[in-house]
This record gives C-alpha cells, structure tokens and sequence, in this order.
C-alpha cells in the first residue's frame, strides 16, 4: 500500500521521494540557518524600502520580521531549532517558523526571491566567514613556525634533496620554509575571499523577477562587494564557489602534509632531529614503548581527502547544463567538510609545531663530509677554478671536507632567504598585514549586519 504524500510547504510529496532528495539537509542546513537569517533581513529590508505599489511591508512589519529572525538565530546556537524533513532544508523551515509567528507577513517574506538564490547567498555568506577563520588560524600556524625558525635559526640541519643529504641548511630555513608557504597559501584564500564576496540574491531561479528590486541594496546590506551582475550566472556560479573555495583549502592542506611529513621523518629514532610532544602521539595497544606520530599521519592523509574533495564539487558540477540542478544540493556537503577538514588540520598543527623540540647533537651529527662539498667546491671557484674541475677534485676528495664546521657554512650564507639571510622583520610585517587585512574585512561585515539588524525608523 502506497504511503500517503508528505505535506510541505511546496506541495506534498511521496514520503520516498523525500526522504531522497532531502538528503543530509536537514542536519547540514543547521550550519547555514544564521546565514540564510541574515539574507532573509536583506530581502525583507530591501522589499520595504521597494518603490511598489501596494506596499510589501510596513516598516514595522519589516522590523517584526528582523526580531523573529534574530530569535531563529539565537535558537540555532543554544540547538533548539529543528529542520524537520517536510521542511526540507532551511529556507522553508524558516520561513515556516516566520508564518507560525506573523501570519500572512511571514508568508510574504519569498516575494521576489527563490530558493536558488536564497541557498547561493547563505553559501557564499557561510564561504566568506569561514575562509575569515581558516585565514585567521593559517596565520597562528604560520606564526608558530616562523617563531621556531627565528628560535633557532642558527641551528645546522642537513638540507636534503631526493631524501639524501644534500647541502648545510639550518632549521630555521626548514621551518620558516613551511611558514612562509603558508603566507603564500593567502593568496589562494584571498582570491577565494574576492570570488564570494558577491551578491546572488535577487537573481530568484537565475532570471530575475518583474519587480523593481534593489540588488546593490541587499550586497551592501550584507557587507558583500557588489551584486553578481548577470542573474543567470549569479545561479551558474553555485558549485563553482564552493568549488574555488576547496582548491584554496587543497593547497593550505598541501603545505600542511608535506609539512606533516618532514616531522613524521625526523623525528624517527633514525633521525631523531626533532622530538615530538607526547601528549600528540598515541601508543601501542601491545607496544608499551610506541609514541606514534598519528596527527601527522591523518594530516597527510586528510590533505589528500580535501583533494578527493575538489575533484568530486567539480566531477559534480562539470555536466550540468545552465541555471538550477538538484546535484548542485552535493557540493555543499563536500564543502563543509573541506572547511571542517582544513580547520581542524591547522589548529591542532599549530599546537603541535609549539611544542615541537629539537635535538641540536642529532642534527649536528648528520653532516658527513659529502654534505659540504657544494660549499667546498664553489670556494675553489671563488680562487679562480673553473666549477666542472672543482667538482671533480671535489668529488674525488670527499674525505678531506671532515673539518669542515656546519656552523660557520650556514654562518657565511647571508643572500635573501639563505641561513644567514632570513629576514624575520619582513616576516613580521608579514604577519601584522595579513592580520590587520582580516581584521578590516570582519570590520565592515560586521558594521553591514549591524545596520541590517538595527530597526527601521
């Protein structure tokens, strides 16, 4: 016997047609409600303030609208609101909580919009401050290395190529390596910022609706830079937001990985370069004297998740023929655990990387002779040798470089970003600017919220 039609607020549905297409929405949407809140008061503002007649609302019914949707908000962060499964998703189950409050003003609230542009707007609401806090928590790593680099930047650590040892370096090239990869990251996660920092909303299903609506109103209602012009591209751009913001994430993951690596490596009893703190190693359930290095290994293993990620948004996405599909309701899934990922991954990093210690006799005696030759061969050049007969007598006379004292080569390597050429105070300012850059980004998001909130007189 068929099962009666589940009632929605978008007509009843078979309960297994549902069940299917909402998915995971109604727990995953509880990470958007805040934002979609915040969309919902820009429409609603921007309906008022609309040159139309009759009148949408009134500006009390307006400011009655924004205090329900404030207390929707406030009900996400004690977890007292519930997206049921004939909600479907978030943007119905709000508006289903403003109709049971105002009545008809509640019903009011969708004029002129779709929840294609409604779920685009609270997306790239919920892109934007999170990339805030991924770069906020990328720059506390990065800090923390650039900081152990300047700690110890006088401390030899053989340079490796291919794994071998290679040339002298210093652990303070090693670690501001990985730190100054990270500020190269920033770039990737601003231009991110930049690509979702505009407004879908008011582009309805991808076609724009027959009413005199104020796009720029509502961008500049939301802190967002400018409306996305085009209104079936506004739809077209969803997937690919999500999609630009993961490949940001998959390079900081990169960094991290290799990053996870290296400690992974030197800290082995083999090497013993580095020890890591105990309390990030977990033991042997039957080796009682096992420290195992599993942050770093799901790290590594994390990094390569987020890259799976990347390629599924756009596997996703690829086909799909212009304006609004279903399968675009997949990416956001992806996404939020690209940014859950991410996060994760540098927080406890930067814990890791703080309690990190290193081993100064270990890494002293890793220099065998062949680790100066490069030195050794460029300073018979510097007497007049041309460089192919200086490495070959070089090579042939391996055993004559054991005096060579580790300390004073990286001593005497003072070019840009050598060992003794690190330039700390540029890193600082580094540091301060990319700080102070999310600092006046979260300055004007949240003066736009606040007027947004504030009544209307």
């Amino acid at each position: 016997m068929k099962a009666k039609d589940t009632k929605t607020v978008v007509g009843n549905i078979d309960p297994d047609v549902l069940h299917f297409t909402v998915g995971k929405d109604p727990i995953l949407d509880l990470k958007l409600v805040k934002w979609d809140c915040l969309g919902s008061a820009a429409h609603v503002t921007m309906l008022t303030k609309m040159k139309y007649t009759p009148r949408l609302f009134s500006k009390q019914d307006r400011n009655n609208v924004v205090v329900e949707l404030q207390e929707i908000m406030k009900r996400v962060e004690k977890d007292e609101f519930i997206i049921t499964e004939a909600d479907q998703d978030c943007h119905l189950a709000i508006e289903r909580t403003l109709t049971e409050k105002l009545g008809d003003v509640g019903r009011r609230v969708h004029t002129g919009r779709s929840r294609n542009d409604q779920v685009a707007t609270a997306i790239r609401l919920y892109i934007r401050d999170e990339l805030l806090c991924t770069m906020e928590e990328n720059i506390a790593l990065a800090n923390s290395l650039i900081s152990f680099g300047k700690k110890y930047k006088k401390l030899p650590m053989v340079g490796r190529t291919h794994l071998q040892p290679a040339m002298p370096s210093s652990v303070g090239v090693w670690a501001t390596c990985y730190g100054e990869g990270l500020l190269d990251d920033m770039h990737g996660l601003w231009s991110a910022f930049d690509f979702t920092n505009r407004n879908p909303l008011g582009s309805a299903a991808s076609y724009g609706v027959p009413l005199p609506t104020d796009r720029p109103l509502t961008a500049a209602l939301l802190g967002f830079a400018e409306p996305i012009h085009n209104v079936m591209y506004a739809g077209n751009s969803r997937g690919k937001t999500e999609y630009v913001a993961v490949t940001a994430l998959s390079n900081v993951m990169l960094t991290l990985s290799r990053l996870a690596e290296d400690l992974i490596i030197f800290s082995m009893p083999e090497f013993a370069y580095f020890k890591l703190p105990k309390e990030f190693c977990t033991g042997s359930s039957i080796m009682p004297q096992k420290y195992n290095p599993d942050v770093c290994e799901l790290i590594r293993g994390k990094a390569a998740r987020v890259m799976g990620l990347v390629t599924s948004i756009a596997a996703t996405v690829k086909a799909m023929a212009g304006g609004y599909n279903r399968d675009l309701q997949d990416t956001k899934e992806l996404m939020m655990e690209a940014f859950e990922t991410t996060r994760a991954a540098l927080r406890i990093m930067s814990r890791l990387v703080s309690g990190i210690t290193p081993n100064p006799e270990r890494l002293r005696e890793a220099f065998e002779p062949g680790v100066f030759a490069t030195d050794r061969a460029l300073e018979l050049v510097a007497s007049g040798m041309p460089f192919r007969d200086a490495y070959h007598q070089v090579r042939d006379n391996l055993e004559a470089l054991k005096s060579m004292d580790p300390d004073n080569v990286i001593a005497q390597k003072t070019h840009t970003g050598a060992t003794n050429g690190l330039d700390f105070e540029m890193y600082a300012d580094w540091l301060k600017n990319q700080k102070e850059a999310i600092v006046e980004e979260r300055k004007k998001i949240d003066k736009a919220f606040a007027g947004l909130l504030k009544p209307l007189k």
